[in-house]
């Protein structure tokens, strides 16, 4: 029973810290942009789509074939 005396207060600091932590995320705008974020991953800069460009070889996931003799 004196355990409780211990790990409640800590449960609790440690529920009080992440709904801290939660509030700071939203006060920093860092759930505004969902979408964008999703689609940035699929672009390199100002080119488009990775799968659109016209290199071959990313295409083929960057590997580059020697032609046999």
């Amino acid at each position: 029973m004196i355990d409780f005396f211990f790990l409640i207060p800590i449960a609790i600091g440690m529920g009080l810290a992440a709904l801290a932590a939660f509030m700071w995320t939203l006060k920093n705008n860092q759930y505004d942009d969902l979408e964008g974020a999703a689609q940035r991953i699929l672009f390199e800069g100002e080119e488009g789509p990775l799968l659109d460009r016209s290199d071959t070889s990313a295409a083929n996931g960057g590997l580059h074939r020697v032609p046999s003799e």
